[in-house]
């Protein structure tokens, strides 16, 4: 009989033979797992998946264009059938554009504040941040991708009632310039974009949607409500300060139709709220660095 082997140890498996990254912190290990350097446009990714795959962003902007186009053309069927050509002598027929573009804002400004402010109140911007430890390239991305849209979406809704409203009131109205159409199409729709942006600038301050919603909609009327009501002879500079500079005022500016016969004209109103956005902006990174998430 054989004498019974004892088993042969077998040999340990070999360690795999990484390569040391160059520059790399561990010298001799690569990781099998690829390292791309993130950038702007993988945060501008991100949130454009974001803003897209949310409800609240259809329901918002489907409202707007409903209130733009429904009253434009609501506007100009109106005007169309109960005026003359001696009422409407020399006026701009784009200038009807104007009702439904004010109201249409308020549905910008309230998705310019969600958003940034509902990520605070659904805990979302923690996972945000993990993801894109950068808090100046989060609030670039976001105010990128939320002008982008905002600026496309108004610039296909007026350009739309705008062509529309001059073929219907075409015989009773003065046909615009071209650089009336620049301004009723492309100019308004900056300044609604940058009110938007300017939004979702105060959202990322306040953090908090209500009342964030609370103040853009109060920056937007309240001026021009308490000027309606300052009948005092001591106070008439002040109240001709609030008709001049109301958001209502300068947007009606872009229709060559303003409120006022003195305050800002031409393209005035789009360095205004460029200017007042800009500094918001950066009072929001400053505060974005310093909070606590």
């Amino acid at each position: 009989m054989s004498t019974p082997q004892p088993p042969k140890p077998q040999a340990a498996p070999a360690a795999p033979d990484w390569q040391a990254a160059p520059g790399g912190p561990y010298p001799g290990y690569t990781s099998p797992i690829p390292v791309v350097r993130t950038h702007l446009g993988h945060a501008i990714a991100s949130e454009w998946t974001k803003i897209r795959s949310v409800r609240s962003t259809m329901w918002t902007l489907g409202v707007f264009v409903l209130l733009v186009v429904g009253i434009g053309l609501l506007a100009a069927a109106v005007v169309s059938n109960s005026s003359s050509s001696d009422d409407l002598s020399g006026q701009n027929a784009l200038s009807l554009g104007f009702f439904g573009l004010l109201l249409g804002s308020m549905c910008i400004i309230t998705l310019g504040v969600l958003t940034t402010a509902s990520e605070y109140g659904t805990g979302m911007i923690r996972t945000t941040m993990v993801a894109c430890p950068s808090r100046a390239r989060v609030l670039a991305a976001k105010a990128i991708v939320f002008f982008a849209v905002a600026f496309v979406i108004t610039l296909a809704a007026s350009a739309f009632v705008a062509m529309t409203q001059v073929s219907m009131l075409n015989d009773v109205a003065r046909t615009p310039t071209g650089g009336e159409w620049l301004k009723g199409t492309v100019g308004v729709s900056l300044y609604i974009a940058l009110l938007g942006l300017l939004s979702l600038v105060i959202g990322s301050i306040i953090r908090h949607s209500a009342g964030a919603v609370t103040i853009m909609i109060g920056a937007v009327l309240a001026p021009l409500v308490i000027a309606l009501f300052m009948f005092s002879a001591s106070l008439e500079k002040v109240r001709t300060a609030l008709f001049e500079y109301s958001i209502p005022n300068q947007l009606s500016v872009f229709y060559s139709n303003s409120l006022s016969d003195s305050g800002p004209s031409g393209w005035d109103p789009l360095w205004i709220i460029l200017g007042v956005t800009a500094v918001a902006f950066a009072g929001a990174y400053a505060l974005l660095e310093k909070r606590d998430v």
